[in-house]
C-alpha cells in the first residue's frame, strides 16, 4: 500500500526540490553578492550542477511523457558532465594548487569527448521504473562518465582533507571543513545516483543532498567562506531550521492522511485530535532538540552577548586611568571570546605613533611593534569603519604594497583579525585578536560585539586621556606655584643680601674715609719732624763738638729720620689704598703692592718667628687695575697667611710669574699654616664667614678680596690641606677695558 501510494504521490520528489531550491539559493547567492572570483564563479556552477541534477531526478518522475523526459534528462547531462572538471577547478582554485593544470585539463577534455555521447543511447539508453519513481538507465559511455565522476569525488575528499589536517590556520581550516562537509558530501551523495542509474534499485542518495547543501550555506552565511557580505544570525538560523521542520512534518501529515484516510472516514474527530497530539507531543520537543543541536554545531562556546556588554560597561565607567582601561579591555576579551592573544594598538600623541600592549598570554614580540601614522592600516579603517580579518584581507584585490604593508602588521601581532578604535573620524587605537582556543571562525555576532566594545572603549578612553591631562594640569600648576614661591623666597632673600652689602660698603667707605683724613692728618707732623731732623743735622754739622760726639748724635737723628720716613710711607701706602677711585685701567706694579702691603703689616709680625719669602719673577710686567684694590687684597690674604701660623711660627711665600701666551699675571700667597679643612673651605669666600675665635675676625676680608678680583676680569683659587698650609692664587689680566 506504502509503494503504491509512494508511486502516485510523488512524495519521494520532495527531497530532490528541497536540494534544488537550497543548491539555487547558494548559486545565486554566490553570483550575485559575491566578489568576481575564480573560486566564487566555480562554486556557483557546482551548486547549478547539483541544483541541476536534482530538478532532473524530480523531473523525469513527475513527466508523464517519457520521451520528453528524457530529452530533458540529456540536455541536462549535456551540463553535468562537466561537473568533475569544474568540481576539479574548483577545489585546486580553493586550496590554491596552481601545479595542477594539466589534471584539469585533461577533466575537461574528457567531459568534452563526452558531448559526442550524451543525445545517444551509449550515454542514457532509457529509463528504470522503480517503486519510488522513474531514474535513467545508464549507456555503456555513462558507466566510463561514472568511474570519471566516482575518482573526482574521492581525490577532491581527500585534497580537501589532507589540506585541512596539514594547515596550522583555524581559518582556513575551518573553511575547508564546511567545504568538506557542505560540498564535498553533497558531490559524494548525487554520485552516488550512478548505483539506481546502473540498475540497482536503491533510492537515490543524491535525493539528500539538500542536506549538506544545508550544512554549508550555514557555514558560507556564518562565515562569510565566499565574502558575499550576508552574515547569518543565531536567530536566522532557528528560523530556517525550524521552517525545515515544518515541511517535513507537513509531508508526514500528509502522508499519514492519505494512509489513514478510510479510517478518517469513518471516525472523524480521531485523526484532528491524533494529529494535534502528534504537535504537541513531537514537534516542540524537537524543536528545542534542532535549536540545541544547532548552538552545539555552529554557535558552541557561545557568550550572553547583552550581559557581556553590561558587564563591560560597567567596569568602563568606574576606572579613570588609562592603563587600568588597557588592562580590563585585554582582560574582558580574551575571557570573552576565548582567543589564543588579544592585542592593544594605541596611539601615543607625544611620540606620535601607536604603541602595542598585549594580555600574559601574548608573544613576547607583540609588546614591541610600533606604527606610525602613515601606516596603510590607518587610511585603510580610515575608509572602512569595521573589522578587518586576515582571510578577507588575503582574498581582497588591491594594491600589492598596500595589501602587503597590512598583512606585515597581522603578522607582527599575530592577528587574525583587527578592530578600528575611532573618535571623531580619527583612529586612536586598534584591537588585534589571535585565533579561537576551539578552532572556531569569527561570526556576526563576534564583530558585532567587538564593534561595540571598541565604540565604548573609545569613549573610556577619552575620557581618561582627558582626566590625565586635567591631573597632569593641576600638578603643573602646583609646580609652579612651588617654583614661583620659591623664587619669591630667593627674591626677598637676594633683597635683605643687597640691603646688608649696601650696609657694609657705606661702612667701608666710611672706613675708608675715616683712614684717609687720618693718613692726611698724620701727613703734615710727620713731613714737619723729618724737616726738622734734616735742618738740625745739617746745623749740627756746622757746630765745633768733637767729632765722636756729633757721630752718635747724627747716627740717632739718622735713625729717627728713616722711621719717619717709614711712618711717611705706611701713611702713604694707606693713602694709596683707601683711595676712592674707580679707576681700573692704571698701571699697577704687582712687587710695589706686595711690598706696601708687607710694609702696613709689619708691626703685626716683627716680633714673630716669622720668614717672608719673596720669589719675585723679574721683570714682571705690570696689570691695568686699581692700585688701591689690590694693594687691599694683598694685605687681606698676607694677613690672613700670617695669622694661620700656628703660635707665630712658620713661613709666608709671596711667589709671581706671568704668563706670556695669555698675557697674565699669576700671585701665589702661601702659608704653613694648620690648612682650611675642605667641608669649610667651600664658604670662606661668603660674606661675614670666618673661622677665627669671636672678636678676630669679620669675615669679609675674603669676601672683599673676592670681589676686587673679579671687577678685574681675574679669578681667585684656594688650594688647601688640613695640617699641609693653604695656598691662595691670584690670576690677573695685564690688559683689560675700563668697566
Amino acid at each position: 500500500m506504502i509503494v503504491e501510494y509512494l508511486r502516485t504521490s510523488y512524495a519521494f520528489v520532495i527531497p530532490p526540490i528541497l536540494g534544488f531550491f537550497v543548491l539555487s539559493f547558494l548559486c545565486l547567492l554566490s553570483l550575485l553578492r559575491g566578489p568576481r572570483r575564480a573560486t566564487n564563479i566555480l562554486f556557483a556552477a557546482m551548486c547549478l550542477m547539483g541544483a541541476l541534477i536534482n530538478l532532473d531526478v524530480a523531473l523525469v518522475s513527475i513527466l508523464s511523457d517519457k520521451a520528453l523526459a528524457l530529452k530533458l534528462d540529456r540536455m541536462i547531462y549535456v551540463a553535468f558532465i562537466f561537473s568533475p572538471p569544474i568540481y576539479i577547478q574548483f577545489v585546486h582554485a580553493f586550496l590554491r594548487l596552481k601545479s595542477r593544470r594539466r589534471l584539469e585539463m585533461g577533466a575537461y577534455l574528457m567531459s568534452v569527448s563526452f558531448l559526442f555521447f550524451v543525445f545517444s543511447d551509449w550515454f542514457i539508453s532509457g529509463f528504470h521504473e522503480y517503486y519510488f519513481g522513474t531514474i535513467a538507465r545508464a549507456g555503456p559511455v555513462f558507466h566510463v562518465f561514472s568511474v570519471m565522476s566516482s575518482f573526482t569525488v574521492f581525490y577532491c575528499l581527500f585534497m580537501l582533507f589532507t589540506a585541512m589536517k596539514a594547515t596550522p590556520d583555524n581559518q582556513l581550516r575551518n573553511r575547508i571543513q564546511y567545504i568538506l562537509g557542505g560540498m564535498g558530501m553533497s558531490a559524494f551523495l548525487i554520485a552516488l545516483n550512478i548505483l539506481p542509474v546502473t540498475g540497482f534499485e536503491i533510492y537515490p542518495m543524491g535525493n539528500f543532498s539538500f542536506i549538506p547543501a544545508i550544512f554549508l550555506a550555514f557555514g558560507v552565511l556564518k562565515y562569510d567562506l565566499l565574502d558575499i557580505g550576508v552574515l547569518i544570525r543565531k536567530g536566522t538560523g532557528y528560523f530556517i531550521l525550524t521552517a525545515v521542520l515544518t515541511v517535513i512534518y507537513v509531508v508526514l501529515i500528509a502522508l499519514f492522511n492519505t494512509l489513514f484516510w478510510e479510517a478518517g472516514q469513518r471516525h472523524p474527530l480521531l485523526l484532528p485530535i491524533f494529529l494535534a497530539l502528534l504537535m504537541v507531543l513531537l514537534f516542540e520537543p524537537i524543536r528545542k532538540k534542532v535549536q540545541a543541536f544547532i548552538d552545539r554545531l555552529f554557535f558552541r562556546g557561545r557568550y550572553d552577548y547583552h550581559q557581556l556588554l553590561k558587564e563591560i560597561s560597567g567596569e568602563m565607567t568606574s576606572l579613570l586611568r588609562l592603563d587600568q582601561i588597557r588592562q580590563m579591555l585585554l582582560e574582558a576579551i580574551d575571557k570573552a571570546l576565548q582567543v589564543t592573544h588579544v592585542c592593544l594598538l594605541l596611539y601615543d600623541g607625544e611620540r606620535d605613533r601607536f604603541q602595542s600592549f598585549a594580555n600574559r598570554h601574548a608573544p613576547e614580540e607583540t609588546c614591541a611593534v610600533t606604527m606610525s601614522r602613515a601606516h596603510p592600516a590607518v587610511a585603510y579603517f580610515k575608509a572602512h569603519d569595521g573589522p578587518l580579518t586576515r582571510s578577507f584581507l588575503e582574498r581582497k584585490s588591491g594594491r600589492l604594497h598596500d595589501k602587503q604593508a597590512i598583512m606585515d602588521l597581522f603578522d607582527h601581532i599575530r592577528a587574525v583579525v583587527l578592530v578600528p578604535l575611532i573618535s571623531k573620524d580619527r583612529l586612536v587605537g586598534m584591537i588585534g585578536l589571535g585565533q579561537k582556543k576551539s578552532g572556531q571562525l569569527f561570526v556576526q555576532e563576534d564583530m558585532e560585539l567587538l564593534s561595540t566594545i571598541a565604540n565604548q572603549s573609545v569613549t573610556a578612553i577619552d575620557n581618561a586621556r582627558m582626566y590625565e591631562a586635567l591631573e597632569k594640569m593641576n600638578l603643573e600648576l602646583e609646580k609652579k606655584v612651588e617654583q614661583r614661591t620659591a623664587d619669591l623666597c630667593r627674591a626677598l632673600e637676594e633683597k635683605d643680601r643687597t640691603q646688608k652689602q649696601l650696609i657694609q660698603s657705606e661702612s667701608l667707605a666710611a672706613i675708608g674715609q675715616l683712614v684717609a683724613g687720618a693718613a692726611h692728618e698724620l701727613n703734615n707732623p710727620l713731613a714737619s719732624a723729618s724737616s726738622l731732623i734734616q735742618t738740625s743735622m745739617e746745623s749740627m754739622r756746622e757746630w765745633d763738638v768733637a767729632q765722636k760726639t756729633r757721630g752718635e748724635v747724627e747716627d740717632d737723628l739718622l735713625f729717627s729720620l728713616k722711621e719717619l720716613r717709614r711712618a711717611g710711607a705706611i701713611v702713604r701706602s694707606l693713602l694709596d689704598l683707601s683711595r676712592q677711585t674707580q679707576t681700573y685701567v692704571e698701571p699697577v706694579g704687582i712687587h710695589a703692592a706686595l711690598d706696601d702691603a708687607l710694609r702696613v703689616l709689619y708691626n703685626q709680625y716683627k716680633h714673630l718667628s716669622v720668614k717672608i719669602h719673596k720669589e719675585y719673577e723679574d721683570n714682571l710686567p705690570d696689570v691695568q687695575g686699581n692700585f688701591a684694590n689690590l694693594g687691599q687684597v694683598f694685605i687681606n690674604m698676607v694677613k690672613n697667611a700670617i695669622q694661620a701660623l700656628p703660635e707665630g711660627r712658620g713661613a709666608v711665600t709671596l711667589r709671581t710669574r706671568s704668563l706670556k701666551e695669555s698675557d697674565r699675571v699669576i700671585i701665589d700667597i702661601e702659608d704653613t699654616g694648620a690648612g682650611i679643612d675642605g667641608a669649610r673651605l667651600k664658604d670662606i669666600f661668603k660674606p661675614f664667614y670666618t673661622t677665627k675665635a669671636v672678636g678676630q675676625g669679620t669675615g669679609l676680608g675674603l669676601y672683599i678680596s673676592h670681589e676686587i678680583i673679579t671687577r678685574h676680569e681675574g679669578t681667585i683659587h684656594v688650594h688647601s690641606e688640613a695640617g699641609q698650609g693653604t695656598v691662595f692664587t691670584i690670576e690677573l689680566p695685564c690688559r683689560r677695558r675700563e668697566s
